[in-house]
């Protein structure tokens, strides 16, 4: 959190462009129009405010202080934004989705398995969760974050502790023209 603190800004300008539709619209297909969802990790907000505007009831939450009053900035109402850490939440049968793009993968797998509970308890009847973390094996330290990176074989052993169901991923190149490759996922409840 220290890392986004400091660099928020810099993080907000780097990624407030990037296109996620694609990712966004496999989330969007599973859900109803117009229902509620959480973006959880919102970071700059871009993905927020697309959902807003296509007519959906956006919460949103973040550990960064500075990511929050951002949102606030931009439109999101106040009373739907929540400066907690995942592992914090307490949300009962609210959201339709969950779209955490690039943020669980900042939590170690065992804490990790306690925020799927979490997000589990979160979501609706048939309610979905798209996640995405870099590609591999590596779960430590690098670049001043905790990144806990995910295959499909390391995040079904860590989903079958949940009673969350996989539904699909897929890999793809990183938005940002890095040499990262990312893995995506949707579960259900």
């Amino acid at each position: 959190m220290d890392y986004y603190k400091k660099n928020s800004l810099d993080y907000i300008n780097k990624t407030k462009d990037v296109d996620m539709s694609n990712e966004l619209n496999k989330l969007l297909n599973y859900i109803p129009k117009n229902s509620t969802i959480l973006d959880l990790g919102f970071g700059s907000a871009r993905d927020s405010l697309l959902l807003k505007s296509l007519g959906y009831d956006v919460y949103c939450l973040d550990p960064t202080k500075e990511f929050c009053d951002n949102a606030e900035n931009l439109g999101i109402n106040k009373n739907r934004i929540y400066n907690i850490k995942a592992q914090d939440m307490s949300f009962k049968n609210l959201f339709d989705g969950i779209w955490a793009s690039a943020s669980l993968l900042h939590i170690n797998s065992t804490d990790l398995v306690d925020v799927l509970n979490k997000i589990y308890d979160s979501l609706k009847d048939n309610g979905y969760l798209y996640a995405s973390f870099k590609y591999g094996n590596f779960e430590g330290n690098r670049d001043d974050r905790f990144y806990n990176d995910m295959t499909l074989d390391k995040f079904k052993s860590i989903i079958d502790k949940t009673k969350l169901k996989l539904k699909e991923s897929w890999t793809q190149t990183d938005k940002l023209n890095r040499e990262n490759k990312w893995i995506n996922f949707i579960v259900s409840k």
